[in-house]
């Protein structure tokens, strides 16, 4: 389970990410839409501990994506 809580990033005065919390459960088909701009990939960046979040947490399985022993059978 991908389980999103609070999570925020912003940059200097702009706020790319703000306050999103969703939970994606085991074998369900998920989506993850909005226009350009709207901080899809900067939320998927910060589930993947590529970038810090200013605020909240990403956790897969409970844990950190950084944490897993083989991320990409978890995920």
């Amino acid at each position: 389970m991908i389980e999103v809580t609070g999570l925020t990033k912003t940059f200097g005065s702009t706020t790319a990410v703000d306050d999103v919390t969703f939970t994606v459960r085991p074998g369900i088909v998920t989506g993850f839409l909005g226009p350009n701009g709207a901080g899809k990939t900067t939320t998927m960046r910060l589930i993947l501990g590529l970038d810090r979040p200013t605020a909240g947490t990403a956790l897969i399985g409970g844990r950190p994506y950084r944490e897993l022993q083989r991320p990409l059978r978890t995920v």
